[in-house]
């Protein structure tokens, strides 16, 4: 949680600003065309193939569904490409009808007709590009995850029990309780031609991505849904001839909009449906084609040849695309594609301005689409022309294929259009909202959407979180317990007014001239509380008694604005925030709320540690309690507190937040050092001084040896929850071990080890490697036969070479990561390095010895970088056994052991 945003009236973070005439690009926009042309890549030229190739089943099937003209979900499909295309503010995103829109369009037809449907369209579209105009698009995105996956999974469930109907042969009703309460009498009397081209579309949809070997690569890329369309129509063509099939009503005869006529508030109720639905439907497509398009832009990277990028996972790609989107290979001139972030501003006007023009030539409402816009990333897509082109190919279709068009059957669009209902229904996201408690959200979402209407659905949806929320945020466990004399409160959840009245009774039992902690464990406090609090805690103190409040592991308790002092943590500095660095910021100003100064009440000047019935910090614990222990090898003010356990609060990263340009914030050369000592000066010296006075006197003592790379963002401390005279650390480029008898005039390491082992007595050596290592990287590009380089690094970096030669050597096994091979040769030379080095530490005498006695442990360990992920060797291995060389990932939950990292914690 990051405390350290700029307020509006800081006119530093205002004028620091680049204009937007100046070549520096804002965080939060995407990035200026690269020309004034429209250019047209073959990539694009393909993908927009694809992508009109499964457009054209789609739109007519979402027409079908509607009860709409045929033709509509053509002319909202050319629309959709062309305009929201070209002016759309996601390159990527192909619009068309709308899916989501499906039951509320049948709904608006059935009561207005078409015409007024046209008219309500256009209404919804100038209100998007209202709301667009206003920059609301954000905004619209902060609907709780648990009602739009709702929303959408209940117009699945619509979708699909009306188009069954049509499968099986019959007609939908009017809605879908209607249309569950007729489905018995529909199976009575079902015809077998239908549901049996029904089946055959379904099981080539299915079964269409699954063909194996080489020509399931090759047949891959013709779009499942295509295939399903094809396969059906030509089966039935011979098989059944009399069926069902489209049938596309003259031009001549189209109808245009006219003027809505019925109630006011009715049709306005219908626009706000309409513009919601397809807002929320174009931005959430928006967003996961955003993801898609960044994960694919990772993978061709790190595809690069000489790239050591670390390919991300296979993106999680929209609940409908599985079925529906094709999955080609990537043409090479997609290389070049940058990842994108959508102005969704942009976008909402643009999909208003494509309704608009929609609704006033007698189309469907018009959204962004995950399965279309999924197909296009995966087929190639460089930009925006592939949407357009696409557009333009739907447009010629309307005109020259009007005679192949009529030959496919309502039975195969129903069933494609019914497989879009069931994968809205994602399991995915129900996983999603069960691990985050939202299910009851969820389920009620779904159940309205399908009882009563979308609008009244999402408004049941909007009741029940906001009931959930108020629930949680009155949901207070306050328990006492008795330690001989001295008692321990620990208050679970936050604490507002709600819970007042039962805290303020049990703190009133408590003997007022008895000891207390109160540990706090939770994230707000509103005023009623904290008064309350301090109040008792003022009495307690009257009467003799002894207060000390605390948080779970040094969890931050939220305090009132008026009490909240500034922004900084002793440690924030090496995550670049720099907020000492602001004018005008007073040295008192620094203490954050999480820190020991703010963790007792204000009137209380007791430490904010577990004490015990003394008052003094428990002597368990080595560090001060809450306070913050540095890394001197790594500068003032950016170590991990040693009693607080990875993953609470404190030591958490910042949440995800644009950076603000380095130039801006942070000082260089002798100012930024000075900065950074007098920040460790003021706010971290009081906190540890106790401590490295103690250390002072007694000496050194500690009990590992860690030797890894000089890398900056290697953070020892940070990554081992360790402090002052944990470990004994030896850095250096590569995290390499010279052996005993090397020819090298640097002899640094083997004195570190030989004064580690035989002088401070430690009880294990530790090898830790890290991901992207700069020296791995030199060494992968090094010639083998080349002549000693004469510069110091190489002269270093021979000491590698064994690393390399292991590698290369079929006498050994190559290293892995449990769950996974390594990702590229850099990689395995990183973890095949660790293993190496371990294999150089057992030739050095003192090691030796100490192994052979059984009171000193060899460890090895990688980190990635990337991940934050810490990963061991097997025990095995790091002995020197002949065992799989494997790095397991150590987990938030693992508790160490007698063959694990022992006091730090990773």
């Amino acid at each position: 949680m990051s405390a350290c945003i700029p307020t509006r009236h800081n006119r530093t973070s205002r004028s620091s600003r680049p204009p937007r005439a100046s070549g520096v690009k804002r965080p939060h926009s995407p990035p200026p065309p690269r020309g004034g042309r429209f250019r047209i890549a073959g990539a694009d030229l393909s993908a927009s193939i694809t992508v009109f190739l499964l457009a054209v089943p789609m739109s007519l099937g979402l027409a079908v569904a509607m009860d709409a003209p045929l033709e509509a979900g053509l002319i909202s499909a050319a629309i959709g490409g062309i305009v929201a295309g070209l002016l759309g503010g996601t390159p990527l995103q192909v619009s068309g009808p709308s899916a989501g829109l499906t039951v509320v369009t049948a709904e608006l037809i059935q009561i207005y007709g078409w015409r007024t449907t046209c008219a309500i369209t256009i209404g919804a579209g100038l209100l998007q590009i209202l709301l667009g105009s206003l920059r609301a698009a954000r905004s619209a995105l902060a609907v709780s995850p648990a009602i739009v996956h709702g929303t959408l999974a209940g117009i699945g469930v619509a979708i699909a029990l009306a188009q069954l109907h049509i499968v099986l042969g019959g007609s939908p009703q009017s809605s879908a309780v209607a249309n569950a309460l007729a489905l018995p009498d529909q199976l009575g009397r079902v015809s077998p031609a239908a549901p049996l081209i029904g089946v055959l579309t379904i099981a080539v949809l299915i079964l269409w991505p699954r063909i194996p070997g080489e020509i399931g690569r090759a047949v891959r890329r013709i779009p499942a849904a295509l295939a399903a369309v094809v396969t059906a129509t030509a089966v039935a063509a011979i098989v059944a001839p009399s069926i069902a099939r489209v049938d596309l009503p003259s031009w001549r005869s189209h109808a245009l909009p006219e003027m809505p006529h019925g109630p006011v508030l009715a049709l306005a109720t219908a626009v706000f449906t309409v513009m919601l639905v397809a807002s929320l439907e174009s931005l959430l497509a928006a967003v996961a084609v955003d993801k898609l398009s960044a994960d694919r832009a990772a993978e061709r990277t790190a595809a690069r040849p000489g790239s050591n990028a670390t390919p991300a996972p296979a993106p999680a790609a929209p609940a409908s695309a599985p079925a529906l989107s094709p999955s080609p290979s990537v043409p090479a001139a997609s290389l070049a594609l940058p990842a994108r972030r959508s102005d969704l501003d942009r976008e909402l006007r643009a999909q208003g301005i494509a309704n608009t023009l929609s609704g006033l030539v007698g189309g469907l409402a018009v959204s962004g689409g995950a399965v279309r816009s999924s197909a296009n990333v995966r087929a190639g897509a460089t930009g925006r022309a592939s949407t357009v082109l696409h557009g333009v190919w739907v447009l010629l279709a309307t005109g020259l294929l009007v005679t192949v068009l009529e030959w496919i059957p309502l039975a195969a669009l129903a069933a494609l259009v019914m497989m879009v209902g069931i994968q809205m229904v994602s399991f995915a996201h129900i996983r999603n909202v069960h691990r985050h408690h939202e299910f009851l959200v969820y389920g009620a979402t779904i159940t309205g959407v399908v009882l009563f209407g979308v609008l009244k659905g999402v408004a049941i949806g909007i009741a029940v979180a906001v009931a959930v929320a108020l629930h949680r945020l009155a949901r207070t466990r306050i328990t006492v317990t008795d330690q001989g004399g001295q008692h321990l409160v620990v208050v679970r959840g936050q604490l507002t007014f709600l819970a007042v009245p039962r805290l303020s009774r049990t703190l009133g039992q408590l003997p007022q001239s008895g000891d207390a902690v109160v540990e706090l464990d939770g994230f707000f406090m509103d005023h009623a509380a904290y008064e309350a609090i301090q109040d008792w805690s003022n009495a307690q103190t009257a009467h003799g008694g002894k207060v000390v409040f605390t948080g779970r592991s040094g969890g931050r308790i939220a305090e009132p604005a008026s009490a909240a002092h500034s922004c900084c943590r002793p440690w924030t500095p090496w995550r670049n925030h720099h907020c000492h660095d602001e004018p005008g910021r007073t040295p008192g100003a620094d203490h954050g709320p999480g820190e020991p100064s703010t963790g007792a009440l204000p009137g209380n000047t007791h430490t904010t540690g577990i004490v015990d019935t003394t008052g003094r910090t428990s002597p368990t614990d080595r560090h001060t309690s809450h306070g913050t222990t540095h890394d001197a090898a790594h500068g003032a003010s950016h170590g991990a507190s040693h009693d607080t356990a990875p993953g609470t609060p404190d030591n958490a990263a910042a949440p995800d937040r644009e950076p603000t340009p380095a130039v801006l914030l942070r000082p260089t050369g002798g100012n930024r050092l000075i900065n950074g000592l007098s920040s460790f000066q003021r706010n971290t010296a009081p906190l540890v001084r106790d401590e490295l006075a103690r250390l002072a006197i007694e000496g050194q003592r500690p009990s590992q040896l860690f030797i890894t790379c000089a890398d900056s963002r290697l953070v020892t401390s940070m990554i081992t929850a360790s402090g002052p005279g944990d470990l004994f650390t030896v850095r250096n480029i590569g995290n390499l071990v010279p052996l005993p008898n090397a020819e090298s005039g640097d002899h640094s390491v083997g004195a570190a080890i030989e004064y580690a082992v035989d002088v401070l007595k430690v009880e294990s050596i530790t090898v830790c490697g890290h991901s992207g290592c700069g020296a791995m990287q030199a060494l992968l590009g090094a010639e083998p036969d080349q002549e000693t380089p004469t510069t110091s690094l190489w002269r270093w970096l021979r000491h590698g070479l064994p690393s390399l030669k292991r590698m290369a050597s079929r006498h050994h096994a190559w290293a892995r990561i449990s769950g996974r091979l390594p990702t590229d040769a850099l990689e395995q030379l990183c973890l095949t390095n660790v293993v190496q080095q371990l294999d150089h530490l057992r030739a050095h005498e003192s090691v030796a010895r100490r192994l052979a006695e059984g009171t000193i442990q060899l460890h090895g360990m990688y980190f990635h970088v990337g991940e934050a992920q810490a990963y061991l060797l097997t025990e095995g291995a790091s002995s020197g056994l002949e065992l799989d060389e494997v790095f397991d990932r150590v987990d938030p939950g693992d508790v160490p052991g007698s063959g694990e990292l022992e006091r730090t914690g990773a």
